[in-house]
């Protein structure tokens, strides 16, 4: 098919976006590493590609990402970061002020394509006002992460603010020209929990950057990093949907086996939010009462240049999820040519198959994932089995050149059809 897209209106409002995110920082994780990744790629292809976001904390207006690709701020609620839970009261103001913006510079685009429902309100604002289309990835539901989340529900309702974030998920469900789910897990959660009946959509997972996520190539030399020599690992955003008390009790169990294992607990915030501070105590609390404290390690923050060798490092990756949309970590541990285990709550897990490409298990039961771990300790042959299947179907199925031809491909059809 032709290509008809030549210009492509990018939006993720939340979050830290930048050229090279800090990932980790609240709200900053795999939807900005996936906006960010798709844009370079379609740029790649000839697409001009600017993504927009919310501008504050005295962030330049505009940032070039690569060549075809910017960031574009637009202003509202102020010069202070807002977390996306408490961003609704200020997303007309960011959908009057792009409206501006893009008259003011004579900018026009082919389609647009909104990440998270706050994004997906604005598209939607837009659309109405303007001679434009959307399409939508949610990258997570609020009635499938109010389902999974455990706790009161008057505070995780006072936390998260579900009503209205499901409220208006429904609406865009209506609105939305098509919907691009990252798993066919999202596609089941939307036709159960929201009544989701549209034609209009397509499954094209999260991806990976192969050329920096993947096996040391013969003669090269790995980063110098701070690290046990046998370790499990673990990296992503601190909060609690991440499963991190599973993983503790689980590896408690198993060390009693292996007497020379470590975990390594990679990520979140430098300036951390009291949810994460919380967590943390609360895997401080389980560290002491399983008496683990010499065989756990905590990075912090990792730089984006070290991330790959944290990974090839690593005797193996755990994601050990609640629930996790996708699970992105996890493709590119396998990218790397490390056995990976995975959630049976992960949407990545839909694409894999257990023990061929990865181990499946169920994280919230302790003996389940702790048998995992002694499993992939042990046996050598298995795990590099895994290893190698893992690594192999990772760059065939994740790598964003594959994952930016199928979503243009996509969008030239809708193109098509609603123009």
């Amino acid at each position: 098919m032709k290509n008809k897209i030549k210009r492509i209106c990018m939006l993720t409002v939340h979050g830290y976006v930048d050229p090279d995110p800090i990932l980790g920082k609240t709200d900053t994780g795999g939807q900005v590493t996936y906006v960010l990744e798709l844009s370079k790629f379609l740029a790649k292809m000839g697409v001009k590609v600017d993504i927009y976001t919310r501008q504050f904390q005295h962030k330049k207006t505009i940032s070039r990402v690569s060549k075809g690709v910017r960031i574009i701020r637009i202003p509202c609620g102020g010069k202070k970061f807002i977390p996306k839970e408490k961003l609704l009261p200020y997303l007309d103001t960011f959908a009057n002020n792009m409206k501006r913006f893009l008259k003011k510079e004579g900018l026009e685009y082919d389609i647009f394509h909104s990440h998270y429902w706050d994004a997906g309100y604005v598209a939607m604002k837009l659309t109405e006002q303007l001679d434009y289309f959307f399409v939508h990835t949610f990258h997570s539901l609020g009635a499938w992460k109010r389902e999974n989340m455990g706790g009161d529900p008057k505070v995780m309702e006072k936390l998260y603010r579900f009503k209205e974030r499901i409220r208006h998920e429904k609406i865009i469900y209506k609105k939305a020209a098509a919907i691009v789910m990252t798993s066919s897990e999202m596609l089941k959660n939307s036709k159960e929990l929201y009544n989701y009946t549209g034609r209009n959509n397509i499954i094209i997972p999260a991806g990976v950057n192969t050329d920096i996520y993947r096996p040391l190539k013969r003669g090269e030399k790995e980063r110098k990093i701070d690290v046990p020599h046998n370790y499990i690992f673990w990296v992503g955003r601190f909060d609690t949907n991440k499963g991190l008390p599973y993983m503790l009790k689980a590896f408690a169990e198993v060390i009693t086996k292996a007497k020379d294992l470590f975990l390594v607990i990679g990520g979140g915030s430098k300036n951390p939010t009291p949810t994460e501070k919380k967590l943390r105590k609360e895997l401080q609390r389980i560290i002491k009462k399983t008496q683990i404290t010499n065989r756990v390690f905590f990075t912090h923050h990792i730089k984006d240049k070290l991330m790959a060798s944290y990974y090839r490092k690593a005797k193996l990756f755990v994601l050990p999820s609640k629930f996790e949309p996708f699970g992105m970590t996890a493709a590119e541990a396998m990218a790397c040519g490390v056995p990976t285990i995975v959630s049976k709550r992960a949407g990545i897990r839909k694409y894999l198959k257990s023990r061929e490409n990865c181990l499946i298990v169920n994280s919230g039961n302790k003996k389940d994932l702790s048998r995992a771990f002694d499993l992939m300790n042990r046996r050598g042959a298995f795990r590099n089995k895994i290893a190698k299947n893992g690594l192999n179907f990772a760059r065939e199925n994740f790598g964003w050149t594959h994952i930016a031809e199928t979503s243009l491909t996509f969008y030239n059809k809708l193109y098509s059809k609603n123009k």
